[in-house]
């Protein structure tokens, strides 16, 4: 009897521990926090956001206020850059871009406006924040802030809630590989898996929104598109099907391609019956090329990509199992 009791009791002072513990409406969590700590802004980027504040089971509606943006290591306030207006331009509210309709940059200006913004923009509904090409504006350094978080319960401030980093972009920031493979082909179209291209970029300036492609050898020998050794394969999407502002240049070395606004390419290509993505195709006859262990076969490059800013670059795509024959 005793021990039966003494469970009654036990019962009783649990459920009285899960009443006084349980979350009452109201309720503000100490524990509110960014799952990643350091938002990372690569400045001049098109769109770089941070996580949303995980509320940590505090009762909504909530909003959130930033407060005190300062230097991390002087404890000064952030630079007026912040919260400084800019012009920049994106597309209108409701417009994208299309590949297949938008062949000038007056068609691609007819979908775009300038917009005076600041280079960071903080939601107050989930702490987000939010930076678009303004923050090219920002000095690099890494910066600290509080959160102040207010519900129906009231108000509560979290310092030191996070920091964000302004950083100068890389190339691995700014260009992305998206696919790579290659094929040989005989006469009678017999296809056969080769070693994948290897897709490479780098940086030669800031200026202008220019890729320069080359498709080169094993050995860094680029092939001559002007020659006729780089082709379109059928009517699959090539270097241009992604942007036709300006026609591809062609030399003895490269494919040269301005495409005016970044990302490139900005959207998937559709032809109407297939969705690309962003993928390109070409071809090396067998005439300027010979495959590793695999005669006679015409070498089929498919590889895509995308340019994340604007700037002048060089895309090399190295064929690791082809050598490229001089006529």
């Amino acid at each position: 009897m005793r021990r039966k009791r003494f469970y009654i009791a036990l019962a009783m002072l649990a459920c009285a521990f899960y009443a006084c513990s349980k979350i009452e409406p109201g309720f503000i969590s100490d524990n509110i926090r960014y799952v990643n700590g350091i938002i990372f802004v690569q400045r001049g980027m098109a769109y770089v956001a941070s996580d949303r504040i995980e509320a940590d089971g505090s009762t909504p509606p909530y909003t959130y206020k930033l407060s005190n943006l300062r230097d991390k290591t002087t404890g000064e306030p952030a630079p007026a850059a912040f919260y400084a207006n800019y012009d920049v331009l994106m597309f209108k509210e409701g417009m994208v871009f299309n590949a297949q309709t938008d062949t000038t940059v007056e068609l691609l200006n007819a979908k775009r406006h300038t917009v005076s913004t600041t280079p960071m923009i903080f939601n107050e509904s989930s702490g987000q924040f939010v930076f678009n090409r303004a923050s090219a504006n920002l000095p690099l350094g890494n910066y600290v802030f509080d959160i102040e978080m207010t519900n129906p319960h009231g108000t509560k401030l979290f310092k030191n809630m996070g920091e964000i980093s302004i950083v100068e972009p890389t190339v691995n920031d700014m260009f992305q590989v998206t696919y790579q493979a290659a094929t040989g082909s005989s006469t009678s179209e017999v296809f056969t898996s080769i070693a994948a291209p290897q897709v490479t970029c780098s940086k030669i300036g800031n200026d202008g929104a220019r890729v320069i492609l080359k498709i080169v050898d094993k050995n860094g020998v680029p092939f001559n598109p002007a020659a006729g050794e780089v082709i379109k394969r059928g009517d699959r999407p090539t270097f241009e099907s992604h942007v036709k502002f300006n026609p591809v240049v062609v030399t003895d070395t490269a494919l040269i391609c301005d495409y005016e606004v970044a990302p490139f390419p900005l959207t998937n290509y559709n032809d109407g019956v297939t969705d690309w993505g962003y993928l390109i195709y070409y071809r090396i006859p067998k005439e300027f090329a010979i495959i590793d262990g695999l005669l006679n076969n015409n070498v089929n490059p498919v590889f895509g990509f995308r340019l994340l800013m604007e700037g002048t670059y060089i895309v090399t795509i190295r064929l690791p199992a082809v050598t490229r024959l001089r006529r």
